[in-house]
């Protein structure tokens, strides 16, 4: 008998069931137990306060469904069952995320931002406050991806115009959606191309760079979990035999874009603030150069003062 024929107790009951074995299922397979839960509130709306009293899942039917023939845990029961087989991440799966206090639209053609990528909007955030500037100031998001450094900022600081560049048309489809979602069109210009390239109108005008750059050495990514490995765009993961081809790019390049009293700031994987930092001192054009760990303590985030010699 399916769940939609069944009493509301014993709904509950076969939720609570499938609840504990797929939390031991991922245990067993090295999954955070939490995902069940997530998966369980994205899905069918079945959450911490329906648990404790009790409710079965509110889904709405669709034309073709009725409660004789429709189970509403069966979606839940097949996409759990990939996540354990395929190792699809779970934000792929349910296609969003939520980040930085945004719900943002995800496909396999964008990095799944992480939480330590935060880092990134709280230093500008820091900056901004320290250096105002003039209303419809430019900062860029250089390999945007879902588009989430650009609206997480945009959202924060309304005078701020974001252009959020990507080489990945299908990246750029998904930020388009993000910006659309978060009614950003007007503040947020998308623009396709490799790093600078399509930048040229505003060379010497930027008033800010972040970027969350591809920094992981080529070798390495196969060692990676197999959600990012097999699933996560390549592309976005992939720095070159060293790690640093488009760190390079974004250190030696900026100075050709940024106006005098700029922010830079980029995202770094363990081991290479320290060598981001030598680079920066080297070409004498920034100060305030500064190490910002993330909460586990990894040296995660670079960020700069631009301010050449007259």
């Amino acid at each position: 008998m399916n769940m939609g024929s069944l009493p509301e107790g014993s709904a509950v009951a076969r939720l609570q069931e499938w609840r504990l074995q797929a939390m031991g299922a991922a245990q067993a397979a090295g999954i955070p137990r939490e995902e069940v839960d997530i998966l369980l509130r994205e899905k069918l709306g079945w959450g911490p306060l329906q648990r404790l009293m009790g409710q079965a899942p509110v889904v709405k039917l669709g034309e073709q469904d009725s409660a004789w023939d429709w189970d509403p845990l069966e979606e839940v029961q097949v996409l759990w069952q990939r996540r354990l087989e395929e190792r699809i991440p779970l934000q792929y799966l349910l296609g969003q995320v939520e980040w930085a206090g945004l719900s943002l639209q995800l496909t396999p053609a964008v990095l799944i931002p992480r939480p330590e990528t935060e880092l990134l909007v709280e230093q500008a955030s820091v900056w901004l406050q320290a250096n105002p500037l003039p209303q419809g100031s430019y900062f860029v998001d250089l390999g945007t991806g879902s588009g989430a450094l650009a609206i997480a900022l945009a959202r924060q600081h309304p005078d701020l115009r974001l252009l959020a560049v990507d080489s990945s048309p299908e990246a750029l489809r998904v930020a388009a959606a993000n910006v659309a979602a978060h009614t950003l069109e007007k503040r947020v210009q998308l623009l396709s191309g490799s790093w600078f390239v399509p930048l040229d109108p505003w060379r010497n005008r930027l008033r800010g760079l972040l970027s969350n750059p591809p920094y992981i050495p080529s070798s390495e990514i196969s060692n990676l979990m197999p959600e990012v490995s097999w699933h996560e765009p390549q592309q976005a993961l992939d720095g070159g035999p060293d790690g640093l081809d488009a760190l390079r790019v974004l250190i030696q390049r900026a100075p050709e874009y940024l106006a005098p009293n700029s922010f830079w700031a980029v995202e770094v994987m363990q081991g290479q603030a320290c060598w981001v930092v030598e680079q920066l001192q080297a070409l004498g054009c920034y100060q305030q150069i500064q190490v910002h760990a993330d909460l586990a303590g990894i040296e995660r985030v670079v960020s700069a003062h631009f301010m050449p010699s007259s």
